[in-house]
């Protein structure tokens, strides 16, 4: 393979950050905000909130921490893959950063859900923030679909993990398009989200592991 192009202390960084989007993404959704969220009953889903409100709020600072963390990865990445082709880099720079705007935003639907009284009300704030996540992850979407042909094509990266990041676009495309277009049917996509967990964790792993291993000059 060619020699990395970023030194392995950005590389570390690149897999730190990821790493922290995983932790942070997966465990304010299921470990944090989702067991109190019942998408069939605002008054219960109102009452778990009210209970442990600070439940609630660490899981929306867990989602700051994620955008911020999502932010300096698309730089990182961009510099790691602009050798390769630099209009490419931008455009998946440009996307990433998108998401991450879009899913930084829709935390104030979270918020607004604190700030009303009304349990309908608060559940449709809810509900708008998991719209706007959609949304974000079209754009991200996109990303890895450009992120899967820069890697496939950089002679530095292993190619398996550009095919698993192609696939995770795929998915992510799918279920945002199916939460917008036919909602009913959005939940039978829940599943195939298990694919982009595995290919950006292979990926995250490879950042912090493996970009050393074997190469030219690069230093820490």
């Amino acid at each position: 393979m060619n020699t990395l192009p970023i030194t392995l202390g950005q590389a570390r960084f690149a897999g730190l950050c990821y790493l922290i989007i995983i932790l942070c993404g997966v465990g304010s959704e299921v470990a944090l905000r989702g067991p109190l969220i019942d998408p069939g009953s605002a008054e219960a889903t109102a009452s778990a909130i009210s209970a442990e409100t600070m439940r609630f709020r660490l899981s929306i600072l867990a989602d700051v921490v994620m955008a911020l963390a999502d932010a300096a990865l698309a730089i990182l990445l961009f510099l790691m893959f602009r050798s390769v082709s630099a209009g490419l880099a931008l455009s998946a720079l440009v996307f990433r950063l998108l998401q991450s705007g879009l899913i930084a935003a829709g935390l104030l639907n979270l918020q607004a859900a604190l700030l009303v009284i009304n349990a309908d009300q608060s559940l449709s704030f809810i509900t708008l923030h998991a719209y706007g996540y959609d949304l974000g992850l079209i754009f991200f979407g996109v990303n890895c679909l450009l992120t899967a042909h820069l890697i496939i094509n950089s002679g530095f990266v292993p190619r398996f993990l550009g095919l698993g990041i192609g696939v995770s676009g795929l998915v992510y495309l799918t279920g945002s398009t199916l939460r917008f277009a036919a909602p009913d049917l959005h939940s039978f996509a829940a599943p195939a989200y298990l694919v982009p967990l595995i290919a950006e964790t292979a990926f995250c792993l490879w950042l912090l592991i493996l970009p050393g291993h074997g190469r030219g000059p690069a230093t820490a």
